[in-house]
């Protein structure tokens, strides 16, 4: 798999804590570096995923909010 291409994560219509769980299903297995990108429409997931990949050791390159939907791209570290 292409680190640089992001994994999506298509979490819209739910609500916290699924958008973060839906995270850390998908990034159990993928290697270091792999880019995920999570789409939702909870503005929560804006501060819950950014906290769990603090606590995991993961990085966030970018959120943002759009008239629907947000999106958060993070990069999965050597947790």
């Amino acid at each position: 798999m292409d680190p640089v291409t992001p994994v999506i994560v298509d979490a819209r219509g739910l609500l916290c804590p699924l958008p973060v769980i839906r995270v850390q299903d998908r990034a159990a297995g993928l290697a270091s570096g792999t880019r995920i990108q999570a789409i939702g429409t909870d503005p929560g997931m804006l501060n819950d995923i950014p906290a769990w990949c603090r606590v995991n050791g993961h990085r966030v390159l970018e959120t943002s909010s759009h008239d629907h939907y947000y999106v958060v791209l993070l990069q999965l570290g050597d947790a």
